[in-house]
C-alpha cells in the first residue's frame, strides 16, 4: 500500500499531534478577529473568497487568500481587513474560549462525509472504502477536529450564540440565495457593501471561476478526477442517491438530533419516528437566534494608544510564534 507524507501526517494528527500544534497556531489572536468557522468540507471556501475579495477590495486567489483570509496559524501576517483592525480567520476547530466573535456554517453532514471521503482520497490520506470510513468519520476518528455533531453542538451553545456574537447559516440556504447571505455576514462584521459589489464578488468567485483559480494554484496539491477537488460542485442532497440504508443508519445514530436541530430531513425509513422532527425542534428554539450586535469600539485618548501598542506586540509575537506550525495543515 502506498503510503505518502500526507498520510503520515495525517495519522500523526489522529494520533495527538493535533492538539499541542492547534494550541499554538491559536498564538496571537486579538478580540477583534472575526472566525470563519465550519466543520470540514462545508462550503467556507466559497464564501471566504467572497468575503475577503469584498473586504481587501482585491480578488481572491488560492495564493493571496492566506493574507487576505489566513487559515487559523498564519493570521500574524495576514492583513486587518475589518473595522477596527480585525482578521476574517478561517478555522475547522471546535469552539474555543479565545474565539470572540464568528460567522458559523453548517452543512448536512450526510454530504460533508461524502465530500471528505472523495478529497482525502484524492489526496492520498485515506486508502479504504466508503463502507467503511461511515462510522469512524462519524465518530469524529478520520478528522482533526473530532466529530460534526459535537462539533455543531459545541458552537450552538457557545458563549457566542448566547451573547449575539455568533451568526449561523445553512450552507444550503447561502447557496439559494448567496447576495442576503453574504449581506447579512458583512452587516455582522460591520462593513455592509452595495449590492454591486456584492454582486461583483459573487460573479468572480463563481463555480467555473473558482476551479480556474483552483487549477492555476501553484501551491495546492493537485488531485485526478472531479470527485476530491479542493473547490467541490457543492451538491446539495447526494447522499440520497449515494449512501446506503445501513450507512444512514450509522449517520442517524451518531447524528440524527443534531441534523433536527438544523432542520435536515431524516435519511432513514424510520428516522422521523425515533426521534423529534424538524418542526418541533424548531419551536423549542434550539437554534441560536441570530442578533446582529455591532462590534466592541476602541479605548479612546492616551490609553488607547497605550492599549493599541501592547495589542499589536502581542498580535506580532503570538503570530509568529503560530506561523511556526505552518507546515501542520487542517
Amino acid at each position: 500500500m502506498k503510503i505518502s507524507y500526507r498520510s503520515i501526517r495525517a495519522r500523526a494528527a489522529r494520533a495527538g499531534l493535533h492538539v499541542p500544534v492547534a494550541w499554538l497556531r491559536h498564538f496571537g489572536l486579538d478580540s477583534n478577529d472575526v472566525l470563519l468557522a465550519s466543520h470540514g468540507r462545508s462550503g467556507s471556501t466559497l464564501l471566504r473568497f467572497i468575503l475577503a475579495e469584498i473586504l481587501s477590495g482585491e480578488p481572491s486567489t488560492f495564493d493571496n487568500i492566506q493574507q487576505i483570509s489566513p487559515e487559523m496559524g498564519l493570521q500574524g501576517r495576514a492583513r486587518a481587513i475589518l473595522p477596527g483592525g480585525g482578521r476574517l480567520i478561517k478555522t475547522h476547530e471546535p469552539y474555543r474560549r479565545e474565539y470572540k466573535r464568528a460567522i458559523y456554517l453548517v452543512r448536512d453532514v450526510r454530504d460533508t462525509l461524502l465530500s471528505a471521503f472523495a478529497r482525502e482520497t484524492a489526496v492520498d490520506c485515506i486508502h479504504t472504502d466508503l463502507d467503511s470510513y461511515v462510522r469512524p468519520f462519524m465518530q469524529g476518528k478520520v478528522i482533526h477536529w473530532g466529530s460534526y455533531q459535537d462539533h455543531v453542538d459545541g458552537w450552538l451553545n457557545s458563549p457566542l450564540a448566547k451573547s449575539g456574537d455568533l451568526l449561523v447559516l445553512r450552507f444550503e440556504d447561502m447557496v439559494k440565495d448567496l447576495e442576503n447571505s453574504v449581506a447579512l455576514c458583512l452587516e455582522f462584521l460591520g462593513a455592509p457593501a452595495e449590492l454591486s459589489v456584492i454582486q461583483a464578488a459573487i460573479q468572480n468567485n463563481s463555480l467555473e471561476k473558482m476551479r480556474a483559480k483552483e487549477d492555476q494554484a501553484k501551491k495546492l496539491p493537485k488531485v485526478k478526477g472531479e470527485e476530491g477537488r479542493q473547490v467541490g460542485r457543492g451538491r446539495i442532497g447526494s447522499w440520497r442517491e449515494k449512501l446506503t440504508e445501513r450507512q444512514l443508519q450509522i449517520v442517524d445514530e451518531y447524528a440524527g438530533e443534531t441534523l433536527a436541530r438544523l432542520g435536515y430531513p431524516s435519511g432513514t425509513k424510520n428516522g422521523s419516528s425515533e426521534r423529534k422532527s424538524p418542526a418541533e425542534i424548531q419551536q423549542q428554539s434550539f437554534l441560536p437566534n441570530i442578533r446582529i450586535r455591532r462590534p466592541r469600539t476602541s479605548i479612546a485618548g492616551s490609553q488607547a494608544q497605550v492599549s493599541g501598542e501592547h495589542r499589536a506586540l502581542r498580535i506580532r509575537v503570538g503570530g509568529e510564534i503560530a506561523n511556526l506550525f505552518c507546515w501542520y495543515h487542517y
